[in-house]
């Protein structure tokens, strides 16, 4: 804070510790102060304690008649020896030199924006100064001018794009294309693109995040400019700054892209973090050290260090104790506080977001346990005066703004960051007077978006947090596993403790009863915020957070709040132990489920433009339309009724889900396994030892939230609280934004709607940088690894210098991934988290399959829900360390999982067909692992639909995952499984049942070969032109040999599914007309005559040869031995059949027109060297004689 604040860091010693310290002793005359203490010669009257509260010099307070102390004579000392000497200090303070204001009004100056300064358009977001650029480009100089000295101001950013600050003459022209930065004497810091602009841009600093606290200072007696990020200096930007006159120096000024805000402070309120030696281009209020002294004073009252002596003196006889002093003491500081407060309307924003908010931190304390007591005696003091909402809206404003700004602190873990200000915010926010004070401000959502906000963390951050970084299989020293494992636990746990107050302050708003008439029920504030932050940020591309929106990082967390309420509980009044049992959170309820229609089928303003299954809501309603008795309707079900029976697994059965399983927990062991974690990634899986809350283990029954917030008191002892608890307020007004109320009481249903948006705006963007992160991290290692090879191999010379420097950078990769994919670890994957999201998968696939009975409601079901399904699942089933074992992840609760999209990748309800492409994908991923391979062959619904539904699906848009899907099905079926690697297992039951969709359907068997034949055509085609585009240019570009890589092995799978029909249905090629088998055989000579005369072998082999790939990846053998599979399965075909009429593949091979091209394939698949390509050498022979005998 500022320097005339109070302290908060380690927490400012009250009492003595205050007076005596270095900034008192400034304030003081050594030889006319003289600081009191206690002792045990009880020689202190009642007139020395109040000089001690006062700090005022000894015997300065004139004996008191009769020994008694009334607030009048505090009063009176304030306003006499206490006022006389700080008025005496105020007026020491040296004037400031070498800045000009200009003022538009009476009254002191104030450092604004120069209206006539800005080019664009800015919006003010809050007044006075919390901006939003809404042209493409905006601009704006200050109205100070600055030309001696040393100055400062700070931008706290909102958002975290292009933004240029710093510094500019009045001469500096602003367009909508430059601005401050673009011109000659006009300076300025772009963290987003990390550069300093004077008409050029250089790299300087560091990348910015919103909620950094950017640092401008100018020091025109060295000529420099310089750059603070959250108090750290990134150095100095500019030199040599031309020297200006009065009236012609630098100003303050900003440029700002569209969408992009940030919040400026000139000195309005103390800087949060102020430079030494630098001064605030705005000068503080006059009274501010006199207010500053008074909570001080204030302080004293509550000298915890020194209580034993004050009790000592509170039992003689005619001498006061502090304590005593108490009540006519704070009634006569708050009375002169407040007073002072009227008088100056710059100082309540000062003192509120400086000194009295490090009182308030003071008292209460920043770490556990919380000195609550104490603050709500404070409180108490405060809040009687009906002019206290002069401060207290400015404190609740400052706490918001300091959750934005928090940085963690691994030296503060586990209470830092964030926490702090969110303990204090949720004890203050207990009091009904300023829980309306917040919720009538007109920045109410603005600010509760603040409390929801977590600053990230760059590179340089993670660096701080973690300075040692260990991976298994690391070369560093073996303490840096445990030091990083430590590391990881105290993150985790501040992420913790931080989540909890961000719950704590919701179930207030939750429980919080709008003071309005008509009455309202709980949970009509939130339901409010919820709905207008969603409104908002719905449909945002958060791969890229767009400009504009609210931070990530408030979304993340709100929906961290609701997946806690709706998996862990609400954590209420819980008054017995019954209560505690019931309190099952509302995804692990289990039983009958409900779930309102209304949510779908009515078309609600915040819903309206909403994408649905079926298409827009305006055209759905056209086909679907729906009446009010519809979407009144509720749909009622019993969990795990869309299972088979032997799959089923719920809440209520004897075999518990995977969610509420319980496992013996070790939590040290787990925060270590998660630091030998942070950087395994695919590199291998570890056994997982997950938490588990005890009430989502009880009996899956219990009474829901609704009710309980229902059947709360409306008044109750506020002592009796925990404390996170709140007392509900039942205050009436008039009248309140629509947006804001509601009649209906917040349901766990509307929680769980909101909760699926969340994740789908938020959270999956999230996930998906944690995988890429967790990825690159794999390949890094690998290529770090492979570099340590070499260097022990080839440690000579040049070379050996190349690869030391090529190593240091994978190092530096390797540890920047490892520390990313910590961070993803702790603020993403807790265990409580990745239960409840495990739940909600099961909530949400089992609400899908119901409705999907339901023509009329199923168009109506968002998007949203299946892609957060969707990508919730595999999140978990992918989850580093797991969740669980992959053998139980689908069996113990997620089978229906399976159920859903076998039954709906190619539904024709489902509009939009990348939805359906995604389900389709979701097989793909799953059948190439066989214990999820084993839960799809135990489907009914996978082994009754899908076999048909993929031979249909193969089509122009899907036939690569169909292909896909095909491959692993068909595994060890033909002779191109026998390539050596080759994984061993397959689907037998699946096979089986292929075949039997083939020949019980020959209508779908003749559509699904001819898009077959189709289809390899095609890719052999732009195979082979791509090869010769490359060979005539003899150019091996990078883009082309990667499309060439994936053409021939998407060519190679369409071969081998093709070699699988000729393998399970040799009859389709061998009996009726001979269509199939003539387009068979051409596509072979088509494939082999592309092969063998296309290019050399050389620039063959060239065209496909990528870094990292393996070296049977480069064989034509691939897609030859699929050829080979084909033509000897339908010769054996033709040796066993028993039918006298059938086609004769040899013959047609020699009737057709190009015999030179079938002598020249069959030529060159007998002299294949085919041993690099098998691991068994009697396959070999095998081979040869077949193809020899062929081709006699």
């Amino acid at each position: 804070m500022a320097e005339d604040s109070l302290r908060v860091g380690g927490m400012m010693s009250s009492g003595l510790a205050v007076l005596l310290n270095g900034e008192d002793a400034k304030e003081s005359s050594s030889k006319s102060r003289i600081v009191p203490h206690f002792d045990y010669s009880l020689h202190r009257p009642l007139e020395r304690t109040i000089e001690y509260i006062f700090g005022l010099p000894e015997k300065s307070v004139a004996p008191l008649d009769g020994g008694k102390v009334d607030s009048s004579v505090i009063r009176a000392v304030i306003k006499n020896q206490f006022s006389k000497l700080h008025c005496e200090l105020d007026a020491s303070v040296s004037r400031r030199e070498g800045i000009s204001v200009v003022s538009h009004g009476v009254g002191p100056s104030v450092v604004a924006l120069e209206d006539y300064s800005i080019c664009g358009e800015f919006r003010i977001v809050k007044p006075p100064l919390v901006l939003e650029s809404l042209a493409l480009f905006s601009s704006a100089r200050a109205n100070a001018c600055i030309w001696k000295g040393k100055w400062m101001y700070e931008v706290a950013l909102e958002t975290s794009g292009i933004q240029q600050l710093g510094w500019a003459t009045i001469a500096c022209p602003f367009t909508d294309q430059k601005g401050v930065g673009d011109a000659d004497d006009s300076y300025a810091f772009d963290g987003r693109r990390v550069s300093k602009w004077n008409n050029e841009s250089e790299p300087y600093g560091q990348s910015w995040l919103a909620g950094d606290v950017i640092g401008c200072c100018i020091d025109l007696d060295c000529d420099e400019i310089s750059f603070y990020r959250n108090g750290v200096s990134l150095g100095v930007a500019f030199t040599g700054i031309r020297k200006l006159g009065p009236g012609f120096g630098y100003y303050p000024a900003i440029s700002l892209s569209q969408g992009e805000r940030c919040e400026l402070n000139f000195g309005a309120y103390p800087f949060k973090y102020p430079v030494e030696g630098y001064q605030p281009l705005q000068e503080a209020p006059s009274r501010s050290s006199f207010g500053t002294e008074l909570l001080r004073c204030f302080s004293r009252l509550l000298d915890r260090p020194d209580r034993s002596l004050a009790d000592t003196l509170s039992r003689l006889r005619r001498f006061a104790s502090v304590e005593e002093l108490f009540s006519p003491v704070s009634r006569a500081i708050c009375d002169e506080f407040y007073y002072i407060l009227e008088q100056d309307r710059l100082l309540p924003e000062y003192l509120g977001r400086g000194a009295f908010l490090s009182f308030l931190l003071e008292i209460f304390r920043t770490q556990s346990p919380h000195d609550c007591s104490s603050l709500d005696r404070v409180l108490d003091v405060l809040l009687a005066s009906p002019l206290s909402h002069l401060i207290f809206a400015h404190v609740i404003n400052a706490l918001a703004f300091s959750c934005k700004t928090a940085t963690l602190t691994l030296t503060e873990c586990p209470y830092s960051g964030p926490y702090p200000y969110l303990a204090l915010a949720c004890h203050l926010l207990r009091r009904e007077e300023l829980m309306v004070l917040w919720w009538r401000s007109l920045h109410f959502e603005f600010l509760f978006e603040g409390f929801l906000s977590c600053r990230s963390s760059n590179k340089h951050d993670l660096q701080q947090l973690m300075p040692v970084v260990w991976w298994p299989g690391s070369s560093e020293d073996i303490s840096h596993e445990s030091s990083m494992g430590f590391t990881i636990s105290a993150l985790s746990e501040a992420i913790n403790k931080i989540e909890e107050k961000q719950r704590n302050l919701c179930l207030l708003v939750i429980q919080f009863i709008p003071p309005i008439s008509p009455p309202q029920l709980p949970g009509s504030a939130f339901r409010g915020f919820l709905q207008n932050l969603l409104l908002k940020n719905r449909g945002a591309n958060r791969n890229l957070a767009p400009s504009g929106v609210t931070r990530n990082s408030v979304l993340v967390s709100l929906f961290s709040v609701i997946l806690h309420f709706l998996s862990e509980g609400f954590e209420m009044l819980k008054s017995s132990e019954e209560a505690v049992r019931h309190n099952v959170g509302f995804l692990h309820r289990g039983g009958q489920q409900k779930f309102p229609l209304s949510l779908f089928l009515k078309n609600d303003p915040h819903r309206a433009d909403i994408t649905r299954l079926g298409g827009l809501f305006s055209h759905i309603s056209k086909s679907y339309p729906t009446d009010d008795d519809q979407e009144e309707e509720i749909m009622r079900w019993e969990e795990g009724c869309m299972d088979d029976e032997h799959n089923r697994v719920t809440h209520t059965t004897e075999q518990k889900p995977c969610c509420c399983i319980a496992y013996d927990t070790d939590l040290t062991k787990s925060s270590k396994d998660r630091g030998k974690n942070t950087a395994k990634s695919s590199r291998g899986q570890c056994s997982s030892i997950p938490e588990r809350s005890s009430h989502v283990a009880a009996e899956c029954s219990g009474g829901s939230f609704s009710e309980e917030i229902e059947d709360k008191p409306s008044t109750s002892n506020q002592s009796d609280l925990p404390d996170f608890g709140y007392r509900p307020v039942r205050f009436m007004r008039t009248s309140l934004q629509e947006s804001r109320v509601s009649s209906a009481i917040l349901s766990e249903e509307e929680l769980l709607d909101s909760l699926l948006l969340l994740y789908h705006i938020a959270v999956a963007p999230n996930f998906k940088q944690a995988s890429y992160y967790m990825s690159q991290q794999s390949q890094s290692i690998s290529l770090l690894e492979e570099t340590d090879k070499q260097i022990r191999e080839r440690a000579s010379g040049d070379q050996l210098k190349r690869l030391k420097e090529a190593r240091k950078s994978y190092k530096e990769e390797v540890m920047e991934c490892v520390r990313h994919s910590a961070w993803f670890r702790i603020s993403l994957f807790s265990r409580w988290k990745q239960r409840g999201m495990y739940a909600l998968c099961m909530w949400v696939v089992q609400l899908l399959l119901i409705l999907s009975k339901m023509d009329s409601v199923f168009v109506y079901i968002p998007e949203f829900y299946l892609e957060s399904l969707v990508d919730c699942f595999h999140v978990l089933r992918k989850s580093d360390p797991p969740f669980v074992p992959s053998t139980t992840f689908i069996k113990q609760g997620l089978s229906s999982f399976i159920t859903f999209v076998v039954t709906h990748f190619n539904d024709s309800r489902i509009s939009n067909t990348d939805l359906r492409d995604l389900l389709l994908q979701s097989i793909s991923v799953l059948v190439q692992y066989k214990e999820y391979m084993e839960a799809f062959e135990n489907n009914e619904a996978a082994t009754r639909h899908m076999p048909a539904a993929l031979l249909s699906a193969f089509d122009n848009r899907s036939w690569i995952p169909v292909t896909n899907i095909f491959l692993r099905l068909c595994k060890g079926s033909g002779f191109s499984s026998l390539k050596n690697g080759e994984s061993s297992f397959s689907s037998t039951v699946f096979q089986a049942l292929l075949r039997d969709a083939c020949i019980n359907d020959g209508e779908l068997l003749s559509t699904f070969l001819n898009r077959l034949f189709n289809t390899l055509s095609w890719t052999i085609t732009e195979f082979s032109v791509s090869v010769r585009d490359m060979q005539e240019k003899y150019q091996v570009m990078e883009f082309q040999q990667r499309k060439c890589c994936v053409i021939f092995e998407l060519s190679s799978n369409l071969a081998r599914v093709l070699e699988f029909c000729t393998f399970a249905i040799p009859q389709a090629f061998l009996s009726g007309t001979d269509t199939n088998l003539r387009r068979l055989t051409e596509l072979i000579l088509f494939i082999l005559n592309h092969m063998t005369s296309a290019v050399d072998d050389e620039f063959f082999d060239l065209s496909l040869r990528r870094q990292g790939q393996p070296s049977e990846k480069l064989s034509r053998g691939i897609l030859l031995a699929p050829l080979v599979g084909i033509i000897l399965n339908l010769l054996e075909a033709s040796e066993d059949s028993k039918q006298k009429q059938q086609h004769d593949v040899v013959g047609l091979f020699a009737s057709m027109d190009c015999p030179d091209t079938v002598y020249c394939g069959f030529q060159y698949l007998l002299e294949y060297n085919w041993r690099c390509f098998f691991c068994n050498a009697t396959v070999i022979d095998v081979v040869r004689d077949n193809e020899e005998d062929d081709h006699r």
